[in-house]
């Protein structure tokens, strides 16, 4: 007798009955319990797509002494770098409106006494045509000037000690229809013929701003 092929017949056999009872076993399975559970996911906005943003096109000028209208001032020229203002949002908050300013800081030599910022004025200029979305704001001039508008509180001669207007949008999504706006001034430092000679160096800080009516 094959014993050895037996053996392997009944344990074939043997496999097959377990198969079937399991297969039986699992069709009448009855639930026994269950149990939930909560998926959660959080969702955020998309961030805004573009911005309102400002650029200069450099971060140095320098002022060179040119003829002075009065004897006893001496003058120096120069001008703002380019001032770059552009808007690429999509979407753009209504009553809004955007305007850059200027201060400056005063003009320090070493060992010398320093020249206030009232000294130094300017006058902004438009580069970017448009009709009327974006103006330059007015002339500043120093201190040593007689002012050229208005009188008392609204006198001009103050030089840029606070923030002087440099260019301003009355409507932001006006403004935003042409999407780029350039900017500069014209910069004049007036300082009393006496004044000590010296490297002098100041800081003139711009910055962009945007309001609400």
């Amino acid at each position: 007798m094959n014993t050895k092929g037996l053996l392997a017949r009944t344990a074939a056999g043997a496999l097959g009955g377990m198969l079937l009872i399991g297969a039986a076993g699992a069709a009448i399975a009855d639930e026994i319990d269950g149990s939930d559970v909560t998926v959660d996911v959080q969702i955020d906005a998309l961030p805004p797509v573009g911005a309102l943003t400002m650029s200069v096109a450099e971060n140095t000028t320098s002022l060179t002494e040119g003829a002075s209208t009065d004897p006893e001032l001496r003058q120096f020229n120069g001008v703002l770098p380019t001032v770059t203002v552009t808007d690429d949002r999509e979407d753009v908050p209504s009553g809004v409106y955007w305007y850059v300013t200027g201060q400056s800081s005063a003009f320090s030599a070493s060992g010398v006494p320093d020249i206030g910022a009232d000294k130094l004025g300017w006058v902004p200029r438009l580069l970017t045509e448009g009709n009327g979305e974006v103006a330059p704001g007015d002339e500043v001039v120093t201190s040593l000037d007689e002012p050229t508008q208005g009188s008392g509180d609204s006198a001009n001669n103050v030089g840029l000690v606070g923030e002087e207007l440099l260019a301003l949008a009355l409507d932001s999504s006006e403004a935003h229809a042409v999407g780029e706006w350039q900017a500069d001034a014209d910069l004049f430092l007036k300082t009393p013929k006496d004044v000590a000679p010296g490297a002098y160096s100041a800081t003139l800080t711009l910055t962009l701003w945007e309001d609400a009516y």
